[in-house]
């Protein structure tokens, strides 16, 4: 059974997500937090598989959330879901940077969304096509107009340790394509496609493939032009 814990400030989207959700038989919520620090708090104490965690909410939103529960380690087992209205490719990046595992639309349909949960709480990422090519936009908007250089952290130590193909695999990542859709690219069978990402994923040190698209755009794996 996965335990779903649900953050939004809106009780009738709570209401209505858990309804959706308990409706499978693989699937129960065992709680509802009203904003970040409530979810937080929920967390530490329900220990929930996945977190399904509104963006915007009062007194503590939900990127501030996810970060102190991605930089917890006893709530390491806990995956964080953003959801998101998309207006904002900013706050979904830094949610990703934060420590989300994924991100979903709020008016996403119903199969998606338990789909969505199944997927993140095996320990795959959940990376929407249509929230990446908007992520993307928004990186080639600021290639375009780079403005002065913006500090980053430094290069993962496993950067260099990539091969020409691992890099090129990352930057199909980056792009949104699953395991499959890479075999299909660059003509190799799936489970040669996994462990070229698996092993890009060890190097680079990323957690989940949601980290790994973070780092791609962040140290030059993936062109915003894609």
């Amino acid at each position: 059974m996965i335990r779903v814990l649900l953050a939004d400030d809106q009780a009738l989207l709570r209401a209505g997500f858990r309804m959706l959700l308990e409706a499978s038989e693989d699937v129960c919520v065992v709680g509802e937090a009203a904003n970040g620090g409530a979810a937080v708090a929920l967390a530490r104490e329900l220990r929930p598989d996945v977190v399904l965690m509104d963006l915007r909410m009062p007194d503590v939103d939900g990127l501030t959330a996810t970060k102190r529960i991605s930089a917890d380690p006893a709530l390491g087992g806990i995956k964080v879901v953003v959801l998101t209205t998309f207006d904002d490719d900013e706050h979904v990046f830094g949610a990703l940077r934060a420590g989300a595992s994924g991100f979903l639309v709020k008016d996403v349909e119903p199969e998606e969304l338990l789909q969505a949960v199944r997927v993140v709480a095996r320990g795959d990422a959940l990376l929407s096509p249509s929230v990446t090519r908007s992520l993307i936009a928004a990186f080639t908007a600021k290639a375009a107009d780079p403005g002065p250089p913006r500090a980053e952290s430094g290069a993962p130590p496993g950067l260099a340790a990539l091969t020409d193909r691992e890099r090129e695999v990352v930057a199909l990542v980056a792009e949104g394509l699953s395991n499959a859709e890479i075999a299909a690219r660059v003509v190799v069978s799936p489970l040669t496609a996994k462990t070229h990402v698996s092993r890009a994923m060890t190097k680079l040190a990323a957690r989940d493939r949601a980290q790994l698209v973070v780092l791609a755009y962040t140290h030059g794996l993936a062109s915003p032009s894609a």
